[in-house]
């Protein structure tokens, strides 16, 4: 027995596309629509079995908000959002926001079929190998550039930081030295340190691992939260 389902997606010609096609698989599309934000109004008047709601932004705050109006309006439509390889934040989202399911873009009808079917039963439609993957980024997630800054900037002590922030403004040891008020003897001394911390064995590297992590922007605001201790230092 053929699915009663709407298509919803801020691609017309997707909807259409895909409504089309399912319409030749014996299911009824009751209409295909765009752009996806009206559609929690269109399917509470309808009121079809299921929802194909195709969205690019599956990690956008707000982009499940339909889902939520129609799961609380209409709380016996199954919704299956249609999107692309998502985050573990995209998956997540659409399921919090009451989703029955997740079908990549890329998916053969067949496979938005089956979702469709397990929705409507009322079971959860998604692909065990795509929620693997999303289990294993949330527990094992990848260092955001902001928190490697953090983790770095954190080993450095605030006269270390200065000495980075020299050494990315392409200062020599001489330089360092006149600008800090230090014998040149020390400013190598600190700037050797700087890169032991760092991990990196040049003064180029560590203006890129600086730049690459946020480091930079982080170590400018210490700097100045530190200007007026120059001799202030932090436990290495």
């Amino acid at each position: 027995m053929g699915v009663r389902l709407m298509v919803v997606d801020d691609h017309r010609l997707l909807a259409e596309a895909l409504a089309s096609a399912l319409k030749l698989r014996g299911h009824r599309v009751l209409a295909a629509a765009a752009p996806s934000a009206g559609a929690a109004e269109l399917v509470v008047s309808r009121a079809p079995e299921v929802c194909l709601l195709g969205t690019a932004t599956p990690a956008e705050p707000g982009v499940f908000e339909p889902v939520v109006r129609i799961k609380r309006e209409r709380p016996q439509v199954a919704v299956v959002v249609l999107g692309p390889v998502p985050s573990p934040h995209g998956i997540a989202a659409a399921f919090a926001a009451g989703a029955s399911g997740y079908v990549r873009h890329n998916e053969r009808i067949e496979g938005v079929e089956r979702a469709m079917v397990k929705a409507r039963a009322g079971e959860s439609a998604i692909e065990p190998q795509l929620l693997q993957n999303a289990f294993a980024e949330l527990l094992n997630p990848a260092a955001q550039p902001d928190d490697e800054g953090a983790r770095l900037l954190h080993m450095l002590t605030p006269r270390e930081v200065e000495v980075l922030m020299r050494v990315a403004e392409g200062e020599d040891t001489r330089l360092i030295a006149a600008g800090m008020g230090i014998a040149p003897s020390t400013a190598r001394t600190h700037v050797q340190r700087v890169l032991m911390k760092l991990g990196v064995t040049s003064r180029l590297e560590a203006a890129a691992l600086a730049a690459r992590t946020g480091l930079l922007d982080r170590a400018a605001t210490s700097a100045s939260n530190h200007a007026a201790e120059p001799g202030a230092a932090r436990p290495s």
